[in-house]
């Protein structure tokens, strides 16, 4: 605990300095993936360092700390702010190496986790399996005490109750404790109470429901609060050791809204950092747009292990549905689609004969056959067999990749299947390209979103060698490379906004009616929000807070709801969005709503920001534009689907803004490659590389 305090002590003088002078402040964003560790550094006079290494499974500190030792930052300067995206509660949920957890709820109420809901994942599939459980039955108590939908106490909670919990907390000394009672969104008493007892008695970390998600749906709500529970004591322990390996710098964990918090105030609020780190790239990406002058695009971040997503029509879109292994998270995450398909992505053969990539993947360790170890052929290996990728310039030239141990393992693989090499590394692109495709289709087709409308905003490792082709099957006529794109979503975790977010179940049945009522509680959630900003920032000035607030809307008798915000106007954009959703509205049927919602920005000073280009993004094939010049192309053979092709090399550091260059070609950074297909071209502008059809 004394450890914990110094800790937080010193991330509130940190957090201070942000709303000050940060001119003379070193940001770092570091992105822990599956394969690689991602930093973007921002030196406080403004100019950026960039590097990619191996991940460290076992331990993700260590990659961070390998990292910042060959950056010269060990320790960092004490005017460093560090902005961490971690995959430790994603990664120990899947594997379920969580804590040991007991759910302590409503007696009669013990299986609301292994029931779920009625819906089936695959409707017509006999053969579904369910999700691992998240802790074993044994591990659930149930309680005699009962709270009403309205608040009212039923069955009070005894003396002798709070003494039996106890108890049995010492024979089953758990490692982390979840509160979850039968309506307690509506009133959290006897919550509180049992939470008071366990704290007064036990060193054991709780998670009640009313603090983690205070609303109602009895599934969602334990399923969330379980989760974090599980959770808890892992990502603690990691970011901990972290910030004491720190000490003296601010350490902030990037969260699934797209912001971040201080290192010293996610330990009990471990269910936020599950996607951390893609929802810091579709961050940037938004705001990357909005300086381009657009507000329509689709991120598409592709790694070594998996591809994620996210539609944005104006605005990140959220999302309070999204499910980790089949459990949902009840909380406002942006709305990201991951599919197992990345530079890692194992192709294999099914029992039927066919071929498949992914989901799974080499990671970092053993990694894709061309990394020195690995076995299995991967999307990687396909792309350097075909000459896409190039062994000397990979990293900066700072990690040799093997391409002659790449020919007998894809031998065998294309025998099994009754084709030549060539074809079967073909085949692997071509099938990994269709699993982004749909992922993508996902996020727009299914939402009534054209693709076609958007711009692909591509970033990640592997992303520039795919972007193209994706956006071709899609009929995206726009692809946007960010500059620094390899680690893009460390870029965008460097400039992160602190955002806290809190929730209140408020249900009325006329909501029209009560506008005053809402307004108030409204305002007493904000107040909460901020006095939990001050004792986690030490900042206790108001001007530069940005405050959004929402509400969970329906119309009288429907079961789910819509989140629209709050204020002058939510009943006619309420309406607006229900028949843009479903085609229809009711134009005499009550509007109730169900929750509120508060979000508060501190806004960090975006590094290195600059007003929106005056460049048009339209005229590649203008006099605006010239040609990169010949002597700095060199022509090696790329095999392409249509066959070998001489195809143009190029560094990106030749592109400079306002130079173009036709496609076939390839444009190699330091930590991603770009293939431009014949019929694409691309140019720059201000260090965004731009690709369009011809």
């Amino acid at each position: 605990m004394r450890q914990m305090v110094s800790i937080a002590s010193a991330l509130q003088v940190s957090c201070s300095m942000i709303t000050g002078d940060t001119n003379n402040m070193i940001r770092a964003g570091i992105d822990t993936g599956g394969t690689f560790t991602d930093f973007a550094i921002r030196d406080s006079n403004g100019t950026w360092r960039r590097l990619k290494i191996l991940s460290t499974p076992d331990d993700p500190s260590q990659a961070i700390f390998q990292g910042l030792e060959q950056l010269s930052m060990l320790p960092p300067p004490k005017n460093t702010e560090i902005v961490h995206g971690t995959t430790v509660g994603t990664n120990a949920f899947l594997e379920r190496k969580g804590a040991r957890t007991l759910l302590i709820t409503t007696a009669g109420f013990e299986d609301v986790l292994f029931i779920g809901r009625q819906a089936r994942p695959c409707l017509y599939d006999f053969m579904v399996e369910k999700p691992a459980p998240i802790i074993p039955r044994q591990n659930i108590l149930g309680v005699q005490e009962r709270i009403g939908p309205d608040g009212n106490i039923i069955t009070p909670l005894t003396e002798k109750e709070l003494q039996a919990v106890i108890d049995l907390c010492r024979t089953m000394r758990p490692e982390s404790i979840a509160i979850c009672f039968l309506h307690s969104y509506a009133n959290p008493e006897h919550e509180i109470l049992m939470e008071t007892r366990i704290s007064q008695e036990l060193r054991v970390p709780v998670s009640r429901s009313s603090r983690v998600m205070p609303e109602f749906r009895e599934y969602e709500r334990f399923s969330t609060t379980v989760i974090n529970a599980y959770l808890n004591p892992v990502v603690g322990r990691y970011v901990n050791r972290l910030a004491s390996r720190l000490k003296g710098t601010g350490v902030f964990i990037q969260q699934s809204n797209g912001g971040c918090r201080p290192a010293s105030s996610i330990h009990d609020k471990a269910v936020t950092t599950l996607l951390s780190g893609p929802a810091g790239g579709v961050q940037a990406a938004l705001g990357l747009a909005r300086t381009l002058g657009m507000d329509r695009i689709i991120t598409f971040d592709m790694g070594g292990t998996s591809t994620d997503v996210s539609l944005c029509a104006g605005s990140l879109t959220y999302t309070r549905d999204y499910k980790i292994d089949g459990y949902p998270i009840g909380l406002p995450i942006i709305d990201i689609h991951t599919v197992g398909a990345g530079g890692g992505s194992i192709a294999w053969i099914d029992r039927g004969g066919l071929m498949k990539v992914g989901p799974q993947s080499a990671g970092a360790d053993p990694g894709p056959i061309c990394y020195g170890k690995g076995t299995e052929v991967t999307v990687t290996d396909a792309n350097l067999f075909l000459g896409r990728l190039r062994p000397d310039r990979f990293l900066a030239g700072n990690m040799k990749l093997h391409v002659e141990r790449i020919g007998p393992a894809l031998k065998r693989l294309s025998q099994q299947i009754g084709l030549g090499s060539v074809e079967t590394a073909l085949g692997i692109i071509r099938l990994v390209n269709s699993n982004m495709v749909q992922a993508i289709r996902t996020v727009s087709v299914e939402r009534g979103f054209d693709p076609s409308t958007f711009s692909l905003v591509c970033y990640g490792g592997a992303a520039g060698l795919h972007a193209a082709e994706v956006a071709h099957e899609l009929h995206i006529d726009q692809v946007i490379i960010p500059e620094r794109a390899g680690v893009f979503s460390a870029r965008g975790m460097a400039d992160a906004d602190l955002v806290f977010e809190g929730s209140e179940a408020l249900i009325i049945r006329d909501a029209l009616k009560h506008g005053q009522e809402i307004q108030d509680r409204m305002d007493k959630l904000v107040r909460h929000i901020k006095k939990e900003i001050t004792a986690h920032t030490g900042h206790a000035g108001l001007n530069d807070m940005t405050v959004e607030t929402h509400i969970d809307c329906r119309y009288h008798g429907q079961s789910f709801e819509l989140t629209v915000p709050w204020g002058k106007g939510w009943h006619s954009c309420f309406g607006s969005l229900h028949r843009q959703l479903y085609g229809y509205i009711f134009e005499t049927r009550p509007v109730e709503i169900t929750a509120i919602r508060a979000r508060i920005m501190l806004k960090r000073e975006l590094a290195g920001a600059t007003g929106p280009l005056c460049h048009s993004l339209h005229t590649l094939s203008s006099d605006a534009f010239r040609d990169v010049p010949a002597d700095c192309l060199e022509y090696i053979e790329v095999i392409h689907g249509s066959g070998p092709c001489s195809t143009a090399l190029v560094s990106r550091h030749e592109l400079k803004d306002g130079i173009r260059i036709a496609g076939p070609a390839i444009v190699v950074d330091d930590f991603t490659t770009i293939l431009i297909p014949e019929g694409w071209m691309a140019g720059t502008v201000r260090g965004h590389m731009i690709m369009q059809r011809k």
